[in-house]
């Protein structure tokens, strides 16, 4: 069985994964982490709950550590984009933890919030940033931003970054970053559209894969339900309190609705049923989102809309 040792991390980053309790890594890691440390471009084929974010940011961090330069004025050394703020969040808070005993400094911006705040922390810049693409580059345009200092430049959800509109945000990123890069490409799918974007991206990457392509995760049981649309709320009521054939436990629960109006009208359902439930959507402020997943991720309220 291989460990996280096996793969060539160093000590600093071995400690924090211990203290987070992980040793065993899952495919994606086992596969990604070597070629990452030679310095390679990577192309990584993978879906979300893979393990993923650690097959970029430990090997990154190595990177870094190993570099030893010193955080270049108004820019950053790695650069991890993602094509929400809820994503950037989580990837940033990820840094900082298998990061914490590297004496690396990680920065998140992200759209909806103060860009006063995020002026200010980029000033003397930082080892590792993480961003949503359309905020990087009001910050750019404000020059309170460069990418002359990146080492490691990374793509998380790429495929996803491309439905969201960014195609055009990424090209002009990817001619404002150095030619002398290293380039981690990550996407669930691989449509035509993704292959002409990592032949742009990347030089001569390893590919790693670890699922087939539009597959549902493996760890989702999936069941249907034949119901009228005046009775959904209703079914749905009885599923969270264990009146209906839904074998095991459910202790937390995603629910997704077509519109915004929806998500918040069956918040209300739920409340007056005696069901705390939180919505995330557009209409949400940025605040109130990263409140509503932080309540979702430590189970205070387990239900998420």
């Amino acid at each position: 069985m291989t460990t996280f040792a096996d793969l060539g991390l160093s000590q600093p980053v071995l400690q924090a994964l211990d203290m987070k309790g992980y040793t065993v890594p899952t495919p994606i890691q086992e596969q990604a982490i070597p070629p990452v440390l030679k310095g390679r471009d990577l192309l990584g084929i993978a879906q979300t709950g893979t393990g993923k974010t650690a097959a970029f940011m430990l090997p990154g961090i190595d990177r870094l550590r190993e570099a030893d330069k010193q955080i270049p004025f108004k820019s950053c050394r790695m650069l991890v984009l993602a094509p929400t703020r809820e994503l950037a969040v989580q990837i940033a808070d990820s840094a900082k933890d298998y990061g914490a005993l590297a004496g690396l400094k990680v920065q998140c911006i992200v759209g909806g919030t103060s860009v006063g705040k995020d002026r200010n922390k980029l000033h003397r810049g930082t080892d590792i940033l993480v961003a949503t693409p359309g905020r990087l580059l009001d910050l750019i345009d404000q020059k309170a931003l460069n990418l002359n200092g990146i080492e490691v430049l990374i793509l998380d959800e790429a495929d996803q970054m491309l439905d969201l509109g960014f195609i055009h945000a990424l090209r002009k990123i990817k001619e404002l970053a150095p030619k002398e890069r290293q380039t981690l490409f990550f996407s669930a799918t691989m449509p035509k559209a993704i292959k002409e974007l990592v032949s742009g991206f990347c030089n001569n990457p390893v590919q790693v894969s670890v699922t087939p392509q539009s597959t549902t995760a493996e760890r989702i049981d999936q069941y249907l339900f034949m119901v009228q649309q005046d009775e959904k709320l209703s079914l749905l009521e009885m599923i969270l309190k264990g009146r209906h054939d839904v074998p095991g436990t459910i202790e937390r629960v995603l629910i997704f609705t077509r519109t915004k109006h929806g998500a918040d009208r069956v918040v209300k359902r739920l409340s007056q049923a005696g069901i705390e439930s939180n919505a995330i959507h557009g209409n949400k402020s940025q605040p109130q989102r990263q409140r509503a997943l932080d309540e979702f991720r430590k189970g205070r309220v387990p239900i998420l809309i």
